[in-house]
């Protein structure tokens, strides 16, 4: 379930003043699902992406001479390998060691409120859910990769302007079906840049794009959106580094970065990293977007698969953040045809009751705005 704030804000750049807000409800279909049921079954009610072109009017552009499907060299591709590679600086707060930091107050009281009797659970892994790849994909392109026109819906200005470097071959999350957040990556790898779209949809086979709102994030420094913007994640937050990556499990044995996760219900504030709001409620007990979460350092994890292990020590050092509505206590990732769901599976012993809310600085509501 997705649910986005929409802020009527009067921006001036010497200081930044609101004029008011007022909540936008804009739910999706929450993936609910257990890795062991995997099925093929196309659901009734949901109904394949239309053909692009008979939906566009426009003609299409020159096709670009670049696809990544078609390239030899492994270092570009959807799923491609970062080899080691950790987006942004040491000291930025995904890549920020709060082994160490503080509980919140009110750790214990939020998670209460939040439910004690629930569990992790991962958001991505091998095959397919429902006729989708489970999880959010992406796609590394070159640097000379050719330049497409995005057009921007709901949350245009607050909106990194195109053209971006989407191949033709760019994955969507929930493809081939028009549900959900249908999520667009792509990383420059040779310029270190990435690339974000929310709600993204090709047009004329991916010869421009179409989507609700879009970022641009600095892979090498510590970009962040203005106050008060959202970005193609609900929190504001860049969705990539937040993902559990095949490469890091597998090949490099080690995440070194936090983890992005999803409540179904949150408050209207947010803590940073988070720039932006996505409720209503202003219930204090409600989880702010932002809010970092880690796994109790006591809590033992020699029993799990290794695979497992790697995404637990980073929990332990890094932490999760809340980056948007969804399901309860999704962790996400990438889809890859190497994950072991069984392995991944093992996630959901982890009790709520292991966790623990580190502390919050800096609380946005709508009062402090």
């Amino acid at each position: 379930m997705k649910y986005r704030l929409t802020c009527l804000l009067v921006v001036v750049f010497a200081g930044l003043t609101s004029s008011g807000c007022e909540s936008e409800s804009k739910p999706s279909a929450a993936v609910w699902y257990e890795p062991e049921e995997q099925t093929e079954t196309v659901p009734a009610e949901a109904e394949p992406v239309a053909d692009a072109e008979a939906t566009e009017t426009d003609s299409p552009a020159s096709e670009p001479d670049k696809n990544t499907d078609s390239t030899a060299d492994a270092r570009y591709g959807i799923g491609a390998s970062l080899e080691g590679f950790r987006p942004f600086p040491n000291d930025d707060a995904w890549n920020r060691d709060i082994s160490r930091a503080p509980v919140d107050p009110q750790s214990d009281d939020i998670l209460a409120y939040i439910g004690l009797d629930g569990h992790l659970h991962p958001d991505f892994g091998s095959g397919e859910w429902e006729g989708s790849k489970i999880g959010i994909p992406y796609v590394v392109v070159p640097g000379d990769q050719p330049r497409v026109e995005i057009r921007y819906g709901s949350y245009a200005d607050e909106s990194d302007p195109g053209p971006f470097p989407l191949p033709f071959n760019t994955p969507v999350e929930g493809d081939p079906y028009d549900r959900g957040d249908r999520h667009a990556i792509v990383i420059d790898r040779d310029n270190w840049k990435l690339y974000e779209l929310y709600r993204a949809f090709p047009i004329n086979g991916g010869a421009s794009w179409r989507a609700e709102s879009g970022a641009v994030f600095d892979l090498k420094t510590n970009t962040k959106r203005p106050r008060g913007w959202t970005s193609a994640d609900a929190a504001g937050l860049p969705i990539f580094p937040g993902l559990v990556r095949y490469d890091e499990v597998g090949e490099q044995q080690e995440i070194r970065h936090a983890l992005r996760f999803t409540l179904n219900d949150t408050r209207r504030a947010f803590v940073p990293p988070a720039s932006h709001w996505a409720s209503p409620d202003e219930h204090p007990l409600l989880p702010p977007l932002g809010m970092r979460v880690r796994l109790k350092a006591d809590v033992p994890i020699d029993g799990y698969p290794a695979s497992v292990q790697v995404i637990l020590r980073a929990l332990k050092k890094y932490g999760m953040i809340l980056a948007d509505n969804g399901s309860d206590w999704f962790i996400s990732g990438a889809p890859d045809e190497r994950w072991d769901n069984d392995a991944l599976r093992t996630l959901r012993k982890v009790r709520i009751s292991d966790l623990e809310i580190i502390r919050m600085d800096g609380l946005v509501t709508p009062y402090t705005f």
